[in-house]
């Protein structure tokens, strides 16, 4: 048997459970439980949640479908699957710009999961329920330490080096197979304790009750469609890669799509259902913003019956959501070019893991460097991946040829014609709009201007990058 990741054979998920929890993994991660309860709180609850499962179900779902079926039709990474469908080198360079934004996406997001390494170990030392315990300053302590930050987004780049380098059977879907399941059964515990507290009941109503004249404010729309994008993570390859290393008789639109943005929306709620109930049990501002975790959070602990083991269980299942992804999201670049560059899966694990800990310094030292890249790719850079992937399927392979090929082959989930209409024009306008919206929100400012110059300098890049690799004969 050939070498897992060379050109010669491809290695395969070794069960469907090891796919789902893949999917599962690389979608849930700090977007469901840090971003999401906070974004919630801030837009005041029921009314942002029915928004955001309402596109969840019409855009998230689609798109997934659309994804994971090209990856297992292409059995290859971004860049193999637009050489497939495209076979030019502009199509080449389009597979290299969402290569290139999730490498970016990716070294931002090693710094937040170096925050929940941070918060997983301290939990560990039950640090959250001692005497001299200040939530504020502890935060502050961390952040304002360079030294710490680094180190913990150094640690977080080892540890996913070392579970890349085992390889997709015995590293990535050994992980998510116990990684995942216990996470939710950290969800669940700390529910079930949340539910029982005094006052929990106003929590609940937080996020149930819909105040319908929200759902007519674009706001509510716009944002609740930036969390469906960054939770599921559309558009960043992601369920492309994954897709690849489907075996052919797998369901994709149960697996790929529906089953993930359920699992996904599920966790998110679950989040919710967590930390609300303390939220308003220990009378916090529930629009607290992104402290909401680090900050207010932790201040409950010592005051509950059985507070540090509690705080062990939110930490360390926090951790295991976020490093899941970061996993997943550094395999996408893994794939891709142990595949087009014909180096063994040890040296791109490494050369991979080395530029994402390299580009992502920056954003380890300094939270105004993260808030600005997070900004500027999450709603430039990933849309333009987003249409990148839509648009080759809608406009050059078809939707409709896709749907007989891969999405309803063997499939007990039928997909019909609709889906085309999706996936060819709703998606894609959706994209755009976004990139409208934040272009016309932040007209002039650095914000926009590193958005505009991503859009239009990231396709350029792309192709020179092909056109240099296919001149040295490294691309397939």
């Amino acid at each position: 048997m050939a070498k897992e990741g060379t050109k010669l054979s491809r290695a395969q998920w070794g069960s469907r459970f090891g796919f789902l929890m893949a999917m599962l993994g690389a979608m849930v991660g700090a977007g469901n439980i840090w971003r999401f309860p906070y974004i919630v709180g801030q837009e005041g609850g029921g009314a942002f949640i029915l928004a955001y499962l309402v596109l969840l179900v019409s855009i998230a779902i689609p798109g997934l479908i659309a994804e994971v079926a090209l990856g297992r039709l292409a059995g290859r990474g971004v860049v193999g699957a637009f050489r497939k469908i495209l076979d030019t080198q502009w199509g080449v360079g389009l597979g290299i710009v969402v290569m290139m934004v999730n490498i970016i996406l990716m070294s931002y997001y090693s710094a937040v999961v170096g925050w929940t390494l941070y918060y997983a170990l301290h939990a560990v030392q039950f640090t959250f329920t001692s005497e001299s315990f200040a939530p504020a300053a502890f935060w502050e302590a961390f952040q304002s330490s360079p030294v710490r930050t680094v180190s913990m987004q150094t640690l977080v780049m080892v540890l996913v080096a070392i579970v890349l380098y085992l390889g997709i059977r015995r590293g990535v879907e050994r992980l998510v197979v116990y990684a995942v399941p216990g996470l939710i059964l950290a969800l669940v515990a700390i529910t079930i304790r949340a539910l029982t507290l005094p006052g929990a009941a106003k929590g609940l109503v937080f996020i149930f009750e819909v105040e319908w004249s929200a759902l007519a404010q674009g706001d509510t729309w716009i944002t609740a469609l930036g969390q469906a994008l960054f939770s599921t993570g559309l558009g960043w390859g992601l369920a492309l890669t994954i897709g690849s290393y489907l075996p052919e008789y797998d369901d994709t639109p149960i697996g790929g799509g529906v089953f993930t943005v359920m699992g996904n929306s599920s966790v998110g709620l679950l989040s919710a259902f967590a930390i609300f109930p303390i939220v308003f049990a220990f009378d916090i501002d529930p629009a607290s913003g992104s402290d909401l975790t680090f900050v207010s959070l932790p201040q409950v602990f010592p005051q509950m019956v059985g507070g540090g083991v509690w705080a062990l269980l939110f930490f360390v299942g926090f951790f295991l959501a976020a490093f899941t992804s970061a996993v997943l999201v550094a395999e996408v670049s893994t794939t891709t070019l142990t595949e087009e560059t014909g180096w063994s899966r040890e040296k791109t694990v490494f050369g991979v893991c080395g530029l994402i800990w390299l580009i992502g310094l920056p954003s380890a030292v300094s939270g105004s460097v993260l808030g600005f890249l997070d900004f500027v790719f999450g709603n430039f850079g990933l849309p333009l991946a987003t249409l990148a992937i839509m648009g080759a399927i809608g406009w050059i392979l078809t939707p409709e040829k896709l749907r007989v090929l891969e999405v309803n082959r063997g499939s007990g989930l039928y997909v019909g014609p609709r889906w085309n209409l999706i996936v060819r024009y709703l998606i894609p306008l959706v994209m755009v709009g976004i990139v409208i919206n934040y272009a016309v929100t932040n007209f002039g400012s650095p914000r926009m201007i590193g958005g505009v110059a991503i859009f239009v300098l990231f396709p350029v890049i792309g192709t020179l990058l092909a056109r240099i690799l296919s001149d040295r004969h490294s691309l397939v």
